[in-house]
């Protein structure tokens, strides 16, 4: 059978429960009406489905509240999904949209991003060639109101709906501009604005360059061909492949910048299920980093489309993967839209790496369970040092399940990639007052408020290797946070968390200034992951 064929097929079975349940409750609306109306389900259903009639029928008649059709609808339409695994979800109109927005890598806007400071909205990022920067907006900017909008008091979905609209229309800003109102709004007509999948590409050295990848879009090829190619240019032989923190996207977005790397026609990835035949991927044999040494970040975010590509590498022995546990997703979903805008994330296949193995962790205790993994390994379960690496076979894969590397290293499936070299969570500084400040989002409010009042007199190279914060500002911040209500009389702790806490401040004056590319490249500085990187390929 064809994909497209099943592809509908499915999509028919999906629509048909739908409707079923519609027409169960569309039932109880007529009923309500007419109560001597007869209902023509039991004659549908057997004696054991017929009791979703008699429920839904008690909940109209009998019920303390009136529950609207639609969210009974809705009701119904999670609760099967939540029988499923834990990836086939419900998407409401709005998260629908956003994330579509998101895997295409387009939305129709101005081109800003903003950060509340009080009773203004900071703009902090301005994108380059878009409407905001051809109507004047400029970073440092403060919005105080939009349209007839103001700013006090909205909450950020009214604000992100009064800036985004369709392309071609035209929205008003209120503008303070550097403590002083404008006279008159300033127009901007809204536009198409792409945003790109790759969050930093830089040369760490001579040979070694560095690419981000934050999400697995409908672009994130071109943005990576692009970037690579202009890598090469400069004599880069070799490449770090940052996917800490990707959560996926795409699959064949995964499969594409995987391609890359292979010279030749190898299996990169093989997807089945109970209804969906084996479709296998292969390398079309013109990559463009074929040659070059390789290394893949991973950490316990990574999950999906970044344990494809993490998973091809490994298998085949292409390259080596460092970091941490990846997520363990590997399960495929397709999306299902409804006419409202509504639609359902169906899982359809398992994926399974070169080797034959499925890395998806069981999810048999629950979603709850499933979900607070990572939280349970961040607190320690098992996976700060050694002897959480030498108990992970047995407490998070499949047991007695081994597969092998095309050069017979041993793997495993069943509970994420473990990565080739494991480098433990640094917990040097993260302690409750570093968290403190990270769940109040102090640093951004800090920077943003104290340490950007006036641009840099130097470019950016020389930003990078000089800039200095002003003297006193991590005491000064340690008050700031204070009067925010963090606890901070552990001086011990507080003083521990010092550079971690300095390096955020930098990063961030610096992406303020200069971009994101500035903000990893100074992150990454003091990044253990990074440079334990950096020192195995050199060594190669």
């Amino acid at each position: 059978m064809r994909p497209e064929t099943r592809k509908n097929l499915l999509a028919a079975a999906t629509y048909a429960f739908v409707l079923l349940v519609g027409l169960v409750l569309g039932q109880i609306f007529v009923r309500e009406d007419d109560p001597s109306t007869p209902s023509i389900i039991p004659l549908m259903l057997n004696d054991k489905t017929g009791k979703l009639q008699r429920l839904v029928d008690l909940i109209s008649e009998r019920y303390v509240e009136v529950v609207g059709i639609d969210t009974l609808q809705e009701m119904a339409v999670r609760q099967v999904l939540s029988r499923l695994d834990p990836h086939s979800t419900y998407l409401t109109p709005s998260q629908a949209r956003s994330m579509d927005e998101a895997l295409e890598g387009t939305f129709d806007g101005i081109g800003v991003e903003y950060y509340r400071l009080r009773d203004t909205l900071m703009i902090v990022s301005v994108t380059n060639g878009g409407p905001a920067e051809k109507a004047g907006i400029k970073v440092g900017d403060r919005l105080i109101g939009i349209d007839n909008l103001p700013i006090v008091g909205a909450n950020e979905r009214d604000v992100s709906a009064k800036v985004r609209g369709k392309r071609g229309s035209t929205v008003r800003l209120w503008i303070n501009r550097k403590g002083q109102d404008l006279p008159e709004p300033i127009q901007v007509k809204r536009d198409k604005i792409l945003v790109s999948s790759i969050e930093a590409s830089y040369i760490i050295d001579t040979a070694t360059a560095y690419i981000k990848i934050k999400r697995f879009g409908a672009r994130t090829h071109e943005d990576f061909d692009r970037n690579i190619k202009l890598l090469k240019q400069y004599g880069v032989r070799k490449l770090i492949l940052d996917l800490r923190g990707n959560s996926g996207g795409f699959m064949m977005s995964a499969v594409t910048v995987a391609d890359q790397f292979f010279s030749d026609k190898q299996l990169l990835v093989y997807t089945q299920g109970a209804h969906e035949q084996r479709v296998d991927y292969h390398s079309n044999g013109k990559g463009l980093f074929t040659e070059g040494k390789l290394a893949v970040l991973i950490d316990e975010k990574s999950a999906s489309a970044s344990e494809i590509l993490a998973g091809a590498v490994q298998d085949l022995d292409r390259g080596v993967i460092v970091g941490r546990r990846s997520f363990g997703k590997g399960l495929v979903q397709e999306q299902f839209d409804f006419d409202d805008g509504s639609a359902i994330n169906l899982t359809i296949a398992k994926y399974y790496t070169p080797s034959g193995r499925c890395i998806q962790r069981s999810y048999a205790n629950g979603r709850d369970q499933y979900f607070n993994d990572i939280l349970w390994r961040n607190q320690g379960g098992g996976e700060f040092g050694l002897e959480g690496v030498l108990n992970m076979d047995s407490l998070n894969y499949q047991k007695g399940i081994v597969y092998r590397t095309t050069m017979g290293r041993p793997i495993f499936g069943g509970g994420g990639i473990m990565p080739d070299v494991y480098v433990p969570v640094d917990t040097l500084g993260y302690g409750s007052f570093y968290k403190q400040v990270l769940q109040h989002d102090l640093i951004s409010s800090y920077v943003y408020s104290h340490l950007v009042s006036a641009p840099p007199d130097f470019a950016v190279e020389h930003f990078m290797q000089s800039y200095e914060l002003p003297e006193g500002s991590y005491s000064r911040f340690v008050t700031f946070a204070e009067e925010q209500g963090v606890e901070a009389k552990n001086k011990v702790q507080v003083q521990a968390s010092r550079s971690l806490i300095e390096a955020n401040m930098k990063a961030l004056v610096a992406r303020y200034f200069f971009g994101s590319e500035a903000y990893f490249k100074i992150m990454n500085g003091t990044d253990h992951v990074l440079n334990r990187t950096v020192e195995i390929m050199r060594g190669q």
